[in-house]
């Protein structure tokens, strides 16, 4: 039986976050494998109401446990390394990583009382860690975390070029600048670059990446002309950008409060870690609110318009002791990842309403991506010369643009979404096969799957409410004519301008006082009546269907 070489994704691919891949080698069905990433993604009001992080479902990678050789984590953003804590004890496999992004990750198994140890940390290339028959390095590469690394993954199929999320910075403030001659011997060594698995976010960015030391100057320009209180946003992962604030703030003459428990958290690791030396000396929120308002500057999280985070918090009035009045400013030096519009424009004008003076990085002076732009793309691919081009990190259209960029170029490429197992073995890439690819939540503090039917019962309630009837049998299997009826959700009146309750209790009684024996015995034909009734008599009403919970109470003869 001949050996196979194949990738699959399992999150990431078709979608903007929750990443986890998988690279296979050996005989078929037989494979030996190497997990890259276990990241999340963010629930929303609209489809996932009350879920706090959604992730890759593991069922294929449980099944296959025993064929799992090691799990390589390429930085710390949480869409790449979030879910590892709440997954690695369905899989409990060696964990490698670099130094930062080690750190953060023992914290998230520590923190579900998980042994950190099967974290271990690597130097970058040339230090090669060896996972059954794969031969991965860690290759430094810029992007707005620190110490992130696309992966070479070889094999005796060949090269593979996981890029991770990147770009092209030579002079990224914080962590390590993209090396072209770096590139260049990697691409020269052997056969050369027989796959690259290469991040497609920025595909339709038609100009090339900007420096994120190009932010400098524009923001300590900033910070000089506000008269009063200054708070800025971003990412807590961007710790260069954090840098480059915390910077302007002291050079402009105020002192630093960083608040949210990630950016805290995200300052302290880069310094515990060496990834930053000289990180500005910062006061706490007791001695900011006793200063001046002009010599302070607020760093906060929230960029994204998450509610618990400061930045919500002090547009609704206040965190932790600290208020923005009229005259103070309030800088978002980020952009907005699709979906977040609409809580962001609410913060927006909550700022607004107060008299705070709001900026965003809409004209790119106070943000810049850190993900590869088209043509940035383009001169890895011609840098590179890989083989094969798979495009992952993108919904489906970034993903298609991609693949018809490297096919322009000569590149064979292919388009494969979460679940397609693609074939790298040959000269092509071909999908043979596809993969139950669903999705686990965190709700709460408990893993529920997708199809559990949590979230679907919960958007059915949302939108069109809930009703409890309680109806009792006597010992002799007589049901007492009044039921009681609790709606939830629903106006108080309808059409006929009568309590919907009332409504409901009436018609219920006129069922019950005639309804026979048979039914009335049978516990499921007698709920199935009662709710049947209450949402005929709420869609006439109201004009809604609602769920409905019929609780039934027997006498002892």
């Amino acid at each position: 039986m001949s050996d196979r070489l194949f990738y699959l994704p399992l999150g990431g691919a078709g979608e903007i976050g929750m990443n986890a891949y998988v690279y296979g080698y050996g005989p078929k069905g037989k494979e030996r494998l190497i997990v890259v990433d276990l990241g999340v993604t963010f629930g929303d009001m609209d489809s996932t109401p009350g879920v706090d992080l959604i992730m890759a479902d593991t069922a294929w990678l449980q099944a296959n446990r025993n064929r799992i050789e090691a799990i390589f984590i390429t930085h710390a953003h949480e869409d790449h390394v979030g879910a590892l804590g709440l997954l690695w004890d369905r899989l409990e496999k060696p964990v490698h990583c670099r130094r930062f992004t080690g750190a953060l990750a023992r914290m998230k198994l520590e923190e579900r009382g998980l042994s950190p140890d099967a974290v271990q940390i690597h130097e970058p290339r040339p230090a090669v860690i060896e996972a059954g028959p794969f031969k991965v390095q860690f290759v430094p590469i810029s992007h707005s975390i620190p110490e992130s690394s696309a992966l070479i993954i070889d094999t005796p199929a060949g090269r593979i070029v996981h890029s991770g999320d990147f770009k092209l910075d030579g002079s990224p403030v914080v962590g390590e600048p993209f090396d072209p001659i770096l590139w260049h011997d990697i691409a020269g060594e052997g056969d050369g670059v027989k796959v690259l698995a290469c991040d497609s976010t920025n595909v339709f960015s038609p100009h090339p990446g900007r420096s994120e030391a190009l932010l400098a100057n524009p923001i300590l320009d900033f910070v000089m002309k506000q008269p009063n209180m200054v708070a800025a946003t971003t990412f807590a992962s961007n710790v260069a950008r954090l840098k480059t604030l915390a910077d302007a703030g002291v050079a402009a003459g105020r002192k630093i409060c960083l608040l949210g428990r990630s950016m805290r958290r995200m300052t302290q690791v880069a310094q515990e870690t060496g990834v930053v030396h000289n990180f500005p000396a910062t006061i706490s929120p007791e001695e900011a609110a006793n200063l001046p308002r002009n010599e302070v500057m607020l760093i906060v999280t929230g960029s994204q318009g998450e509610r618990r985070a400061a930045t919500a918090q002090l547009a609704r009035g206040s965190y932790l002791g600290l208020r923005m009045k009229e005259g103070d400013s309030f800088l978002f030096s980020s952009s907005v990842i699709p979906g977040n519009e609409r809580g962001v424009i609410r913060i927006m004008n909550q700022f607004s309403e107060i008299g705070v003076d709001v900026f965003d990085a809409q004209d790119g002076t106070y943000h810049v991506s850190g993900h590869a732009n088209r043509p940035d793309l383009e001169a890895v691919h011609d840098l590179l010369k890989p083989k094969m081009l798979i495009p992952m990190h993108g919904e489906h259209m970034h993903l298609r643009e991609h693949a018809a960029i490297g096919a322009s170029k000569g590149i064979a490429s292919i388009v494969a979404t979460n679940g397609a197992m693609v074939d790298l073995t040959g000269k092509r890439p071909q999908i043979v096969d596809n993969v139950d690819s669903g999705r686990i939540y965190l709700d709460g503090s408990v893993l529920i799957g997708a199809m559990d039917g949590v979230i679907r019962d919960r958007i059915r309630m949302a939108l069109n409410g809930h009703v409890t009837v309680s109806v009792i049998v006597d010992e002799d299997d007589n049901p007492f004519p009044d039921a009681w009826v609790e709606p939830m959700g629903l106006t108080e009146c309808g059409r006929s301008n009568q309590p919907v309750a009332e409504q409901i209790e009436s018609e219920l009684a006129e069922f019950l006082e005639r309804a026979d024996a048979k039914t009335v015995a049978d516990d499921q034909k007698l709920e199935e009546a009662v709710r049947k009734i209450t949402r005929q008599v709420t869609m006439e009403e109201i004009g809604k269907k609602p769920e409905v919970t019929v609780i039934i109470s027997r006498l002892a003869p």
